[in-house]
């Protein structure tokens, strides 16, 4: 991965770079921000350019064999750790176990949640974590000696993910890192990685991706209109996966956009069987996803109030969206906006604490009833 292939954030590609070239890399960075913000391309970019044997003045060189290797994600100094899940072959998995998967993702692009991730390896509906285990496997491979490089690279993709064994571990190595060891750590939720991590740690805050810099990103993807790439980076907000997901939408955009819709109409007309067989097929989702829809209502009743609110020029919806918004977005007002909010807020909330999800998904779609004509 090279900085120039990261879209937008040139701050921050300065200041690593300039880290490198100074001397003064810090054995354990933190990349905080939401999703889309293309922080695990600049961790892999700047773990390239500090291996890079011939250094240009902005970015790797791309011809020695420390980055032929990093761009197939297969030097031998360049470790990974990412959520997993139990699967009848791996009954305790480590990421060692997905690595060949992960390494096929990452190469087809950088840029994904963690959702898709699980989709990719084909258990959408499992719980990515990062189990105790991993301490182990972490431990091993920093205390070796680095095979090629001058530094060892320990990417950990959404540390927020870590078992609280694992994460003990974890911050007594980076108390008492092995020598040359560089501790990249990529997180979406900064507050829930353990304070003492944090503390030790530089945090780098990594911002939504700029208008232009989508724009421009865009339009090397294909033969896009100005028009439809105008409406990406509008409804993108700086998130470069969304923009992504509005020109090729997946399943599950689609898929949560129907079961929204479902749960809306069943509770206009109060038919609390078909809500009850709604909810029973939410239920059997993964976290993951359950928690993906909820986020998805959420903005989706902020958008209609929006919407009714008639301020097109304040709406981020999709064509389809905007569509269905057209009948529905009356219903949404003053008296209900906020209500609906909490409840979708709170269905988050319940399912980060490992709620059961059917109660969960019956009590929201039962409270829709009450709100929806309110």
């Amino acid at each position: 991965m090279f900085f120039k292939d990261v879209v937008g954030q040139e701050k921050i590609k300065d200041r690593l770079v300039r880290s490198v070239k100074e001397q003064r890399i810090s054995h354990a960075l933190m990349l905080a921000g939401p999703e889309g913000t293309g922080k695990l391309a600049l961790a892999l970019a700047f773990a390239q350019y500090v291996s890079c044997r011939n250094r240009g003045e902005t970015d790797s060189c791309g011809e020695c064999p420390s980055c032929r290797k990093y761009q197939k994600l297969a030097h031998p100094d360049l470790h990974f750790v990412f959520p997993v899940f139990p699967t009848k072959e791996f009954k305790k998995p480590v990421s060692d176990d997905f690595l060949p998967k992960w390494r096929e993702m990452v190469k087809k692009t950088p840029y994904f949640t963690l959702s898709q991730w699980l989709g990719f390896v084909e258990n959408e509906n499992a719980q990515g974590l990062i189990y105790e285990r991993e301490s182990d496997s972490i431990m091993r491979k920093l205390n070796l000696k680095s095979f090629e490089s001058d530094y060892k690279v320990m990417i950990i993709w959404l540390p927020e993910k870590m078992h609280q064994a694992c994460s003990n571990k974890l911050l007594k190595l980076i108390e008492e890192p092995p020598s040359k060891t560089l501790f990249l750590l990529i997180t979406e939720d900064e507050e829930a990685v353990i304070s003492t991590i944090r503390s030790r740690a530089q945090r780098i805050k990594v911002p939504f991706v700029d208008n232009d810099s989508l724009r421009l990103a865009l339009k090397a993807k294909g033969e896009l209109s100005p028009e439809q790439v105008a409406d990406a980076v509008r409804l993108a907000n700086g998130n470069f996966i969304r923009a992504v997901e509005y020109l090729n939408p997946d399943e599950n955009t689609g898929y949560f956009f129907v079961k929204f819709q479902e749960m809306m109409r069943f509770a206009y007309k109060r038919e609390v069987y078909e809500l009850t067989q709604w909810a029973e097929e939410m239920a059997r989702l993964g976290r993951d996803r359950q928690k993906a829809f909820f986020n998805l209502a959420l903005r989706l009743v902020r958008e209609y109030f929006i919407m009714n609110m008639r301020r097109p020029e304040l709406v981020y919806l999709n064509e389809d969206e905007k569509m269905w918004g057209k009948n529905f977005a009356p219903y949404i007002n003053e008296r209900n906006i906020i209500p609906f909010a909490k409840e979708f807020e709170l269905g988050i909330k319940h399912i980060s604490m490992n709620g059961n999800p059917r109660i969960i998904f019956l009590d929201t779609a039962l409270r829709m009833v009450r709100l929806i004509k309110r």
